[in-house]
């Protein structure tokens, strides 16, 4: 349950909460922005490029369940501040990177550290503002992570442009050692919300290899030891799922899903992510490789979707707390929708215009679907599951992004796209480029049939309660 606070300490944790989001998706987009740079650098193709911001997602996938149920037992404020020095330190040592590969395994802990955080924000912000607030608190959480993913391709483009890229990493440091400093100076409480409980080490220890086994198999899906990696993976998190259900203090408890609406929003949520969270990659690269513009005005196109979420989603928020978000999210994922069917007209001589309305279509649809979705995801389950349940859901937000570059890395892997640096291979990345949206249109098509069940759902439910029946 909420713990009541006075206004002055709730807003210190919304800003240390929030700085934190802003960290995690600042990264990922400057690390988009910065690719090709990188990849000119070490002479890398598309497929090994990729890997740089797969290990970063692929971190966050594997490890904020874990993290997110340690923060339970011990507190969270404790491992939220241990995912900041983490990731300050792994930003250091990124800048430092000699090669291609410490790049990848920088990249990797930077994403372990930021699983620390994302793990236990919403969790803490859930135990700090009523839910009568939650939904306006959840509104400033997404739109500073939206703040992070318009910083990053600005930012990032210009610090990669006038000071190389490994500037980027270096941007991260003062602003870490800045939320360390709130965290000790102004927030002295911790919460801790199955205190005394055991840690599930061995559903870790399946969980954990299954997650990297269907991540890395997806990735090589055209090969038989990719496709066996994801039916190994598959069995071994069904095999976790059904041990969890027999164990006193589990990592996930099943019950969070024992309501069809819980289960609809994070299917849903992992649709559009999944469909969604590549897209920018995908654009960066086009832009820069196709339409040869600089580093910076890439990402100045690319910072306009996160404008249009910065702006709308505080009010979305505020709006899912007065009024049932269902249909707010509907009206989300189907204008996401839309955006996806326009990315399939991009070719070698789009016009820009057009790039620049894409990304405002998907802008607005990701502000109208992430914060009454969230909401209504936390707010349907049971109190004393608010801290597994921030994990759960955040796991589906770096699954999704995690199988978005999945989809990514598979569709490329095998074309002479991947050398989409050069003109001779401009058609067939073109080519790739379309068969990846064309995948992500059928997942948010998919995604849009399951928020449409969930809103049917609750307009019965509703009915049922007014009537008696």
């Amino acid at each position: 349950m909420a713990i009541i606070m006075d206004k002055k300490s709730s807003f210190f944790v919304l800003v240390v909460v929030v700085m934190g989001a802003f960290l995690i998706p600042f990264m990922g987009a400057a690390l988009n922005v910065s690719l090709p740079s990188i990849g000119k650098e070490f002479s890398l193709n598309l497929v090994i490029l990729g890997w740089i911001p797969t290990s970063f997602i692929l971190a966050n996938a594997a490890f904020i369940l874990p993290f997110g149920r340690l923060g339970d037992i011990y507190g969270r404020k404790k491992i939220f501040r241990l995912g900041v020095v983490l990731f300050t330190l792994s930003s250091l040592m990124a800048f430092f990177s000699p090669s291609a590969n410490y790049l990848i395994f920088f990249s990797f802990m930077l994403g372990l550290g930021c699983s620390m955080i994302f793990a236990t924000g919403m969790a803490i912000l859930s135990s700090v503002f009523p839910i009568d607030s939650r939904g306006e608190s959840f509104g400033i959480y997404v739109a500073s992570v939206y703040m992070g993913l318009l910083a990053g391709p600005l930012l990032g483009g210009f610090l990669t442009e006038s000071l190389g890229w490994r500037s980027i990493f270096l941007f991260n440091i003062p602003l870490g050692i800045i939320i360390l400093l709130f965290i000790f100076l102004k927030i002295k409480k911790d919460w801790i919300g199955s205190k005394g409980e055991t840690f599930d080490l061995k559903g870790t220890l399946i969980y954990v290899p299954a997650i990297i086994m269907i991540s890395y198999g997806v990735t090589n899906a055209i090969y038989l030891f990719g496709q066996l990696l994801v039916v190994a993976g598959i069995l071994f998190l069904l095999g976790f799922l059904f041990m969890e259900l027999k164990i006193k203090n589990p990592l996930i408890n099943p019950l969070i899903f024992k309501k069809m609406v819980p289960l609809l929003s994070s299917t849903s949520n992992l649709l559009l992510l999944t469909s969604t969270s590549g897209v920018w990659t995908l654009l960066s690269l086009y832009l820069q490789y196709i339409q040869v513009l600089s580093p910076f005005i890439t990402g100045i196109i690319l910072a306009i979707q996160p404008i249009v979420v910065v702006i709308a989603s505080p009010f979305a928020g505020r709006l899912s707390d007065r009024i049932n978000g269902g249909p707010l999210t509907l009206l989300g994922i189907i204008l996401s929708t839309t955006g996806l069917f326009m990315s399939l007209f991009i070719g070698s001589e789009t016009a820009i215009a057009m790039i620049i309305i894409l990304t405002i279509v998907l802008g607005l649809g990701n502000a109208l679907f992430s914060s009454p979705n969230t909401n209504i995801f936390i707010s349907s389950v049971d109190k004393k599951f608010y801290g597994s349940a921030s994990a759960v859901f955040a796991t589906v937000i770096f699954t999704g992004q995690l199988l978005s570059m999945g989809i990514i890395l598979l569709v490329f892997s095998d074309s002479p796209g991947a050398l989409g640096g050069m003109a001779s291979q401009f058609k067939y990345f073109i080519n790739s480029l379309h068969l990846t949206f064309t995948i992500y249109l059928i997942l948010s098509i998919l995604g849009s049939i399951l928020i449409l069940v969930m809103v049917l759902k609750q307009k019965n439910s509703k009915i049922k309660k007014l009537y008696g029946n």
